[in-house]
């Protein structure tokens, strides 16, 4: 049963292999695309106009806004001291993208137009707008997106880290 009973699939919602996903107790938004092989949690609400790519894991939560692009083998948390079983929610902002391979760990707000570079680890709130990369995430110094202004940061000469 990779579609549960309880999943509720808004308007001209693209699963191309429905027999090639997991689906339980989620809400996904009209004309989202799910690609083969994703897994979404009970209780996780996509929002509309999104892309989900190949192999992303989203448990329970999770909350996507509209517009958001999630790329192959993107994996959420959910749980901060594993095995606890407590559930940490996790959002992600209208017209974020995040890049292939990234780990977004529990309890982080990803915003509004923010990018979160391929294979990054997301430890932290990012700001909307702002551009992330890396192990932990951090920011690009002048990067723009949606109009936003990145706060002025410095490098670090000694560690050469910003």
């Amino acid at each position: 049963m990779p579609i549960a009973d309880n999943v509720v699939l808004g308007e001209n919602v693209v699963i191309h292999h429905p027999e090639l996903v997991n689906l339980y107790g989620c809400e996904i938004g009209e004309r989202t695309k799910i690609a083969d092989f994703v897994e979404i949690g009970a209780g996780v609400t996509i929002g509309r106009n999104c892309k989900i790519e190949t192999f992303a894991f989203i448990p329970a939560g999770v909350t996507i806004e509209d517009n958001v692009f999630v790329g192959p083998h993107v994996c959420f948390t959910n749980d901060r001291y594993p095995p606890s079983g407590v559930v940490t929610e996790t959002l992600v902002k209208r017209g974020a993208s995040i890049g292939a391979g990234s780990v977004i760990l529990c309890g982080v707000r990803i915003g509004e137009n923010a990018k979160v570079g391929a294979g990054a680890v997301v430890i932290r709130d990012v700001e909307d707008g702002e551009l992330v990369v890396g192990s932990p995430a951090g920011g690009v110094v002048g990067v723009r997106w949606g109009g936003y202004a990145l706060p002025k940061q410095e490098i670090n000469r000694e560690t050469e880290q910003w």
